[in-house]
């Protein structure tokens, strides 16, 4: 990466921008001095170059509008004045010092000085209250649809491998406290590789439906499932002896209907050969805890607050 920092790059983009203008100015130039001599007796709509194509289609060989060589010249002086104002020549900032970086914080903190006292009333509130405001709610549901729908859904009902936020079954709980840690800082859920702990494809297959059984799934092969009940014992540390999952972990409940990644037994027998790594990034930084406050309120309600009314 320090090839893509090195003062040469700067150069390479000065020089290649100067070139272009130079270059744009001196073929129009070279064209400009061109003159068309015509033949006595031949006016300019009859002298051509001699090409013709499909049978009348004829190539006239007449001068470049003075007009349109006029844009030209307009169009390079205007990059000239652009570029000395505006950064466009390597690292060289611009005689206005203008920055893109500079009019996003600029934005930011006029949002901020608009906005920030609202955030601020909401922080000082229980999650539960501020979930309860319909104002309230109105923002986080914006801020959700910035943020977070890309990977739940705008119906926040999740993707395959992205967890449905609108039930009530939660991977590291759905307390709104705990919902807040989970967007303050992140989640890394990890699962894994297990086929080589359990010994063959066939005792992958057996857990696998020995899983399924767990929920009750009819997909589960009573066979199966009965050899693959002993072998579960090493998926028992993290789902529990009973399959119930683990919150602290954020390993899933296995006896319940709902699955990340798919229910079908070829599914499952892929989650367990080759493991899942899931990562759900910190918004700490990017969004701050107020703006988090709010978003984590608004989360909670999807499955907490029917009509106004809490549950």
């Amino acid at each position: 990466m320090s090839d893509f920092t090195s003062g040469f790059w700067n150069l390479y983009v000065t020089l290649l921008t100067v070139l272009g203008i130079v270059g744009c100015a001196v073929l129009l130039w070279s064209q400009s001095r061109h003159k068309v001599t015509l033949p006595p007796g031949v006016s300019p709509k009859e002298h051509t170059t001699g090409h013709m194509w499909d049978e009348d289609l004829t190539e006239l060989n007449t001068p470049m509008p003075r007009w349109w060589m006029w844009l030209f010249v307009i169009t390079i002086l205007f990059s000239i004045g652009y570029l000395a104002l505006y950064p466009g020549l390597g690292t060289y900032a611009g005689k206005l010092g203008w920055r893109s970086t500079g009019a996003y914080e600029r934005e930011l903190q006029q949002a901020q000085a608009e906005y920030g006292p609202l955030f601020d009333k909401y922080l000082q509130q229980d999650l539960k209250a501020v979930a309860a405001d319909p104002q309230a709610r109105a923002i986080g549901e914006r801020l959700f649809l910035t943020y977070c729908a890309q990977c739940h859904g705008s119906d926040a009902r999740g993707n395959k491998g992205f967890p449905n936020l609108t039930d009530h079954d939660w991977l590291y709980g759905g307390e709104p406290d705990t919902i807040k840690t989970t967007i303050m800082n992140g989640r890394n859920g990890q699962m894994p590789p297990m086929g080589e702990a359990l010994g063959s494809e066939q005792d992958v297959q057996n857990v696998a439906h020995y899983v399924l059984s767990l929920s009750g799934s009819p997909a589960s092969d009573p066979i199966k499932a009965a050899m693959g009940k002993g072998k579960f014992g090493a998926c028992a540390a993290c789902h529990g002896a009973d399959g119930h999952g683990n919150q602290m972990i954020g390993a899933p409940n296995l006896s319940d209907k709902i699955w990340l990644y798919g229910g079908s037994p070829d599914t499952i027998m892929e989650t367990i050969r080759k493991g899942r790594n899931n990562t759900m990034p910190s918004f700490k930084d990017f969004l701050g805890e107020a703006k988090v406050h709010v978003l984590a309120a608004y989360v909670w309600s999807l499955s907490n607050i029917d009509a106004g009314t809490q549950r």
